[in-house]
């Protein structure tokens, strides 16, 4: 089971420059925050999906499928509870369906969907050192960009303690699969222990690895990796430009809000 979601690919978005790649994931949020209509959304999502088959990242896409199903309905489904505006189509003691409900629902969903589809595609391209790279050419102080990526490798380092731990203990006859659906889980409460333990000695390794190296030293470090800016760069840095006004222009003159009637 692979742990990380970068998938080695060489496509056009792969050899973007980090700074242009982290610019798209701040337009991809831009442009998701300021409309709340599905039929305003849907073009951003049918984009993201195009990107990902083109990309090579559709296996990250569909391992978390059940999750943008889940994020999908609980969120209509939670705003039919709260959202009661408009002519009712069934009234229920919790669930109020209305087409305002459902349509104000079904948006609030999308958004969280393509919000997340959106890092998803980020870290299915993006290596974490063009992560740091493109925050630092951002302005960023380098220990700020360090330590947000830092997240991003400390989350697969306990995935990864978690699945050792899990092997080892299958290894030695423990059946974590034995039992009901609740006796499941209790039966991974015991590994916990060990995941948290191992998974601290890692990242207390990797400390004392950057205390070795001199972490801290220079508030601008050096970097054997040169990251030259292409035509593609600016081409890229333009369209996102131009979609990032162009859904500002679509909140601003209305068309991406959701009536209530």
């Amino acid at each position: 089971m692979p742990i990380f979601l970068y998938i080695e690919r060489a496509t056009f978005i792969h050899r973007l420059h980090p700074t242009v790649k982290v610019f798209a994931l701040f337009v991809m949020f831009w442009s998701v925050y300021w409309v709340d209509h599905p039929l305003a959304l849907l073009p951003l999502g049918l984009v993201m999906l195009a990107l990902a088959e083109f990309t090579g990242a559709w296996p990250n896409f569909y391992r978390l499928r059940w999750l943008f199903i889940l994020v999908i309905l609980t969120t209509t489904l939670a705003w039919m509870v709260f959202y009661r505006r408009g002519p009712v189509l069934i009234n229920l003691p919790l669930i109020h369906l209305s087409r305002a409900s459902l349509v104000f629902g079904l948006g609030r969903g999308l958004k969280l969907a393509e919000l997340l589809a959106t890092s998803v595609l980020f870290l299915s391209t993006t290596k974490v050192e063009e992560f740091t790279a493109g925050l630092a050419r951002l302005g960023v102080p380098y220990r700020v960009g360090f330590a947000i990526t830092l997240s991003f490798r400390l989350v697969p380092l306990f995935i990864d303690s978690a699945l050792t731990v899990v092997q080892a203990q299958n290894l030695r006859g423990y059946d974590f699969n034995r039992g009901g659906p609740l006796e499941r889980v209790k039966r991974y409460v015991p590994v916990l222990i060990p995941v948290f333990m191992g998974a601290l000695r890692k990242a207390n390794s990797m400390a004392m690895a950057l205390e070795a190296r001199g972490f801290g030293m220079s508030r601008q470090p050096t970097s054997f990796i040169d990251y030259p800016v292409k035509p593609s760069d600016i081409a890229a840095t333009v369209a996102l430009f131009a979609m990032g006004a162009a859904y500002f222009m679509i909140y601003y003159t209305g068309y991406g809000a959701i009536s209530p009637k």
